[in-house]
């Protein structure tokens, strides 16, 4: 791939309150690219894809997130959603009196600057309902409200197949579901993938999310900065040793 990176992430600084969460980071992801951000709980992970989304509860000290030579720390939230950047959340918000068909013909007009066709939208979301195994009565549900951890993360999925989008932020997708939940999870991203070639940042704890959603990259990331980089072999000296442990990897090839 080239030099020109579609996802660089500059001397990123961040508070929360007067807390730092984020120290002098930098990131670079190529279009279409996958990577991989692991470390323990505390680091700054979820925060930093928070920070992406411009989550108003944190404060850009310094540095910039340039997404297509945009910098998303100027833009708004809604703003960042137009320029196909997605968020699926570790605990998705429930949202009651809204429902999914609601919220995504007008997130849909709001992005295009057109209105939806009502029969094109209906036929879309009954087939996408149908490639997720989600009864079709999702459609006219209230988003998230009532269901299970499974059906939350079935139903962002909806979300991110019927908006399109071209960068995806994975927070903790594996978080609270079974084996047979996560292979469904990763399965439609990497048909997703497949189809679209998105760029993805995965954000785990665990190297098992790897095993199905091959990220070409993995940092670690403590103290609020990336320590280290290297290939897949990281996420599994990780697993096998913990994270304490695998901070010198000076045996690893960097640039495998």
């Amino acid at each position: 791939m080239g030099e020109d990176f579609m996802l660089e992430i500059k001397d990123l600084t961040v508070y929360a309150g007067d807390k730092l969460i984020i120290d002098n980071l930098n990131l670079q992801i190529n279009d279409g690219e996958i990577h991989a951000l692991m470390g323990q709980n505390g680091t700054g992970k979820s925060t930093l894809c928070k920070v992406i989304m411009h989550d108003e509860a944190y404060t850009v000290k310094k540095g910039q997130i340039l997404w297509h030579d945009k910098d998303l720390t100027k833009m708004a939230t809604t703003d960042i959603a137009r320029e196909k950047v997605f968020l699926l959340n570790q605990n998705p918000m429930a949202i009651e009196g809204v429902s999914n068909a609601e919220m995504l013909r007008m997130t849909l007009n709001e992005i295009t600057g057109e209105q939806v066709g009502i029969f094109a939208f209906n036929k879309k979301l009954q087939e996408v309902c149908a490639k997720l195994n989600l009864p079709s009565s999702f459609i006219h549900r209230e988003i998230n409200v009532g269901m299970s951890g499974g059906e939350r993360k079935k139903n962002e999925l909806m979300h991110m197949w019927m908006l399109n989008p071209e960068l995806i932020l994975l927070d903790e997708i594996d978080s609270g579901l079974d084996v047979d939940a996560i292979k469904d999870v990763a399965n439609s991203i990497n048909e997703y993938y497949s189809l679209y070639k998105p760029t993805i940042l995965i954000i785990t704890h665990h190297e098992k999310i790897l095993d199905l959603i091959k990220a070409q990259k993995v940092h670690i990331m403590k103290t609020g900065k990336i320590v280290a980089t290297s290939n897949l072999s990281l996420a599994k000296k990780i697993e096998n040793e913990g994270f304490n442990k695998t901070f010198d990897i000076s045996g690893l090839d960097q640039n495998e």
